[in-house]
């Protein structure tokens, strides 16, 4: 008689969900990097970036990223932004010179 019930298959191990990085979302980036660009005011930009970082708190907050991940990626997120503007703009970024 074979007994079904052992712990071995009752056990469910805990599971984590691993995104894929944001800062490695290169044509996430170049996208966003292009739009606030095209804003006519920084008031616009403004806008447009809170409305991408709702978004994106939004996807994190469904599939259960914790809060200091989502912190850390939102951040990497926008400084590798803020880069790609720069290099839009012809300047590379940390050098302080233009290209």
């Amino acid at each position: 008689m074979r007994d079904s019930n052992l712990p071995l298959f009752a056990r469910q191990p805990p599971c984590k969900v691993l995104t894929f990085p944001l800062v490695n979302r290169i044509g996430k980036i170049r996208d966003v990097a292009s739009k606030s660009l095209a804003k006519i005011t920084d008031h616009h930009a403004d806008v447009y970036r809170k409305q991408v970082t709702e978004a994106l708190l939004r996807q994190f907050d469904r599939l259960g990223i914790p809060e200091d991940e989502q912190d850390e990626q939102l951040g990497a997120f926008w400084h590798a932004v803020q880069n790609e503007m720069m290099r839009q703009c012809g300047r590379v970024p940390g050098s302080g010179e233009s290209v």
